[in-house]
């Protein structure tokens, strides 16, 4: 078509400035993570005078960056595993055994995605407080999973319904028990739908500094985002050292969505194949 260029190079125009929207605060960051607290203030936007190290070392020797990484990947993993698990058996069940009280059960976990948990932070405190909870990593991962539940049951029961019922009647056909159906035949199915609720929820988990700072107290179980305020204080925070903490905190995260991403994608194109 005659306007089929022009239309395409607006496309790609709103997409490049979309990226440079989102890339260049991260940019940013990474290169305040070599400046000191002078040169962020005189040139923000600029290249560092030098890529040394300095704010990185004084952040590995000034805090326990080490035990604050290890506790966001113990939180952020289990919570991700029981999110999965507990929102694939939800959503199965909905999905492929319809029940007189599967749209209201489907409603519940619904009315999930627009309460916030944090209006419900006081009841929610003194719950886990007779529990005894408060200030464990327990606390955190069982507040995380039911954060995350809504979510997953949702993404997961839309896509569950999708798969023809015909791959069920011929496992059955071939003796297959329910259990096995699920999870030798449905569940490798909706692997991507089960990739997309892990991404959806792996990132405000493991960036979350809300909760921690309210159940929290000890520093040995202190996540990244509470353990790096150390840097921030009344009257003088050291911007180059927090921005190198940022900077190492979004690194393992990044790499774990950019690999996530890549099993989307494979997953997608597995079941196009089949």
């Amino acid at each position: 078509m005659k306007g089929e260029p022009i239309k395409n190079g607006l496309i790609q125009a709103l997409l490049a400035l979309n990226a440079f929207v989102m890339l260049y605060p991260l940019f940013v960051m990474v290169m305040s993570a070599f400046k000191s607290n002078a040169e962020i203030f005189d040139s923000p936007f600029s290249l560092p005078a030098s890529f040394a190290l300095t704010n990185a070392a004084r952040m590995w020797s000034d805090t326990s960056f080490m035990l604050y990484l290890l506790n966001s990947v113990i939180v952020t993993a289990a919570s991700l595993a029981l999110i999965v698990a507990f929102g694939t058996m939800a959503a199965y069940a909905i999905a492929r055994y319809p029940f007189r009280l599967s749209a209201l059960v489907s409603m519940f976990f619904l009315a999930g995605l627009m309460v916030p948990l944090k209006l419900a932070i006081i009841p929610l405190f003194i719950q886990l407080n007779a529990l005894g909870l408060i200030d464990t990593r327990a606390g955190l991962v069982l507040v995380y999973t039911a954060m995350g539940l809504p979510s997953a049951v949702f993404i997961l029961t839309g896509f569950l319904r999708t798969l023809p019922a015909e791959l069920e009647e011929s496992a059955r056909i071939e003796g297959a028990t329910e259990l096995r159906t699920m999870l030798q035949i449905m569940l490798p199915l909706a692997r991507p739908a089960m990739i997309i609720a892990a991404i959806q929820n792996a990132v405000p988990i493991w960036n979350d500094f809300f909760f921690p700072l309210v159940f929290i107290s000890s520093d040995r179980l202190k996540t990244l985002p509470q353990g790096l305020t150390v840097f921030m204080g009344e009257y003088n925070t050291d911007w180059g050292v927090l921005f190198a903490g940022l900077t190492l905190a979004a690194l393992p995260i990044s790499l774990l969505y950019i690999a996530l991403s890549r099993q989307f994608i494979a997953g997608l194109t597995q079941g196009a194949i089949k």
